[in-house]
């Protein structure tokens, strides 16, 4: 056996390191209210946030739907999901209010439609209350 150095490697940089090249500052800054110094933008899913808790006070469904999609995208994001779970709370509440009256609107029209049933056309006095059927 003879005693040879091993062959250099070709990836390993033989001595110290070098600094990197100084480079001077640039004249051009970035615009005040540029993200540079401004806040953050904000997550794209916050606009579909805005829109679930706005729809849950018009059209409670479709605002609640709007606000659980929100709620996931954000999620995933990992962005503030507040107004969006705003949206799913008002959404929720508002959708079971809904349901609650249209049972209750269902149940006093099926009432009135069963005393007319019974006693055919006319203005009948039931309990008190005055029908008039056609």
């Amino acid at each position: 056996m003879t005693d040879q150095p091993p062959p250099p490697n070709p990836g390993i940089p033989s001595g110290p390191p070098s600094a990197p090249a100084y480079q001077p500052p640039s004249a051009t800054y970035p615009a005040y209210g540029s993200p540079a110094y401004g806040a953050p933008a904000p997550a794209p899913s916050q606009g579909l946030a805005i829109a679930g808790l706005v729809l849950a006070f018009v059209a409670a469904p479709v605002g609640l739907i709007l606000s659980i999609v929100a709620a996931v995208k954000l999620k995933k994001q990992g962005a503030p999901r507040g107004l969006a779970i705003a949206g799913i709370i008002a959404g929720a509440i508002l959708t079971v209010l809904g349901i609650a009256a249209l049972a209750i609107a269902g149940a006093f029209f099926a009432s009135i439609f069963s005393v007319c049933a019974e006693y055919g056309p006319g203005v009948w006095q039931v309990n008190g209350v005055t029908y008039t059927c056609s």
